[in-house]
């Protein structure tokens, strides 16, 4: 029997939903996995608006002339954009896929 897994592309290890590996994913239950991907996307959106802290707060330090290296913003700056930009798709990608079912006929 072929088990599907996904594989976290930096890593290069299982992905993990609260302490449970994907590859385990077939005994919990619809409600159990929703749960889970729920605290996930909860998680990944904190992260998200702890970088985006970091950034504001670096910009200020920068503009008030504090010591504050130039790259280190940018690239705290581009690390915010890139959890955006992914945060913006996963919900797009959500809606498709609600939108989806919603389309589907009992």
């Amino acid at each position: 029997m072929e088990e599907n897994i996904v594989i976290n592309k930096v890593s290069q290890q299982p992905i993990e939903f609260n302490g449970t590996s994907i590859k385990n994913q077939q005994s919990l239950s619809g409600t159990n996995l929703g749960k889970q991907f729920g605290s996930f996307l909860n998680h990944a959106i904190q992260e998200m608006n702890l970088e985006e802290q970091k950034v504001s707060q670096l910009n200020s330090q920068f503009i008030q002339g504090g010591n504050v290296d130039p790259h280190e913003l940018l690239i705290a700056s581009q690390k915010a954009s890139l959890n955006l930009e992914l945060t913006i798709e996963v919900r797009n990608k959500v809606v498709e896929a609600y939108q989806e079912i919603m389309r589907m006929q009992i």
